[in-house]
């Protein structure tokens, strides 16, 4: 099941770049953005279960729909530009079998546990 979850975000992640190399706003933003949404990992300075919090609303496909569904639907362009970049970082992050974390630690995720805790 974790080959098809992974295989899942690999199609996300695809299938984003084509649709913001056609709608998009720019690669220098693109790289920008697709960084930034790794910020809430600093949530995990101030603990495990905030780290979770932030990272899992960082990473979960809801305001990424939202900020698409908004842009297309004749809002500002530029949610369309993010709301693409969010769903490429959840796909990208998806592929390589990182999943949303559990409040036990940032190694804990619902696609199983990362690194040398297996």
């Amino acid at each position: 099941m974790k080959r098809i979850l992974q295989l899942e975000g690999l199609a996300v992640l695809w299938v984003s770049l084509l649709a913001y190399s056609r709608w998009g706003a720019g690669w220098g933003g693109f790289v920008l953005g697709f960084l930034a949404l790794d910020a809430p990992l600093l949530l995990y300075l101030l603990g495990p279960r905030i780290g979770a919090w932030g990272y899992n609303l960082s990473h979960s496909y809801v305001g990424a729909l939202l900020c698409l569904a908004l842009g297309a639907g004749g809002g500002p362009p530029l949610l369309l530009a993010v709301g693409l970049i969010w769903t490429a970082r959840i796909g990208f992050d998806r592929a390589l079998g990182w999943g949303l974390k559990s409040a036990r630690g940032v190694a804990f995720t619902h696609l199983g546990v990362l690194g040398s805790r297996r």
